[in-house]
């Protein structure tokens, strides 16, 4: 059985955790996950299992959503309530609907961000977060991100709930502690959800217990979850050739990683460069 599993990741759960569950339930260890999602948070956490393990790298530029609520007046050494408390106010005015409405406009479109030092980012092939656990002093690189979409949903005292359509590599504990910082106010995650991954939406995505009752039947196919990716359909006779590494001569112009077609089968991905269609993946069997 090979394909993509859409899985509801609870609190508490790890990464790691949920592969393992998904590879006890499929008695397979080809299987990987798309996209980290921190302990704490819950949500859309797409996992390959079999042949789908190898095509996990054209996933990894996938947009996502994310709904969270910011906890105002607090902030923590991790970003989230996981962490210890670094920073703590009890007296201070809640901003009000409309003023976060126009501070949220200064967070969209592309931004620089640092991320938080308890995250998977390797600093001289260390994970940060080994390096933070253990007070060992290191600076965060700060990268270029796009938000696509930040909505103000509900504020209540304290908190502030939003939902944000975001670029790949984007973390939404820095967003918090920047908006706090927008209004002098230290902010962390309370809560976080992942409601999309591409085209993986949390409306369809099930829980373990869910998955293990019909495993089979929630497997979608390799190249539905490769659609974002342009299609080439080769001819039947050169079938063979590709499965076996051969390239084939095409009218067309160069381009980015392709998926690869013949009759309606899915063969792998693939790629053009001076006119010869070369093999970059195959799906096998």
């Amino acid at each position: 059985m090979d394909g993509f599993i859409n899985l509801n990741k609870s609190a508490g759960m790890t990464s790691h955790d949920a592969v393992n569950i998904v590879r006890k339930i499929f008695g397979t260890k080809k299987v990987g996950h798309c996209g980290t999602l921190d302990p704490g948070a819950v949500g859309v956490l797409p996992i390959a299992v079999g042949r789908a393990a190898k095509f996990i790298e054209y996933l990894a530029d996938c947009d996502k959503t994310y709904r969270a609520e910011i906890l105002f007046g607090t902030a923590t050494d991790t970003g989230d309530l996981d962490g210890a408390v670094v920073e703590s106010t009890e007296k201070f005015f809640m901003p009000g609907y409309e003023d976060l409405k126009s501070a949220a406009k200064n967070f969209v479109g592309k931004i620089e961000q640092t991320p938080p030092k308890y995250s998977a980012i390797k600093i001289n092939g260390r994970k940060a977060y080994d390096l933070a656990r253990k007070d060992i002093d290191f600076e965060m690189p700060t990268r270029t991100v796009e938000i696509y979409r930040l909505e103000i949903l509900e504020v209540r005292e304290k908190i502030l709930t939003v939902e944000v359509d975001c670029s790949k590599g984007t973390y939404i504990r820095t967003l918090a502690e920047d908006f706090g910082k927008f209004f002098n106010l230290p902010a962390t995650i309370k809560f976080l959800q992942r409601r999309r991954f591409g085209d993986f939406k949390i409306e369809n995505s099930k829980t373990p217990d869910e998955l293990k009752e019909e495993p089979e039947n929630f497997l979608q196919p390799i190249e539905e979850c490769l659609k974002h990716l342009p299609k080439f359909e080769l001819p039947e006779h050169r079938i063979k050739a590709f499965c076996n590494g051969l390239s084939t001569t095409v009218r067309r112009e160069n381009s980015g990683t392709l998926t690869v077609f013949s009759g309606g089968k899915f063969l792998g991905t693939g790629k053009i460069s001076d006119g010869e269609l070369k093999g970059l993946k195959l799906r096998g069997g």
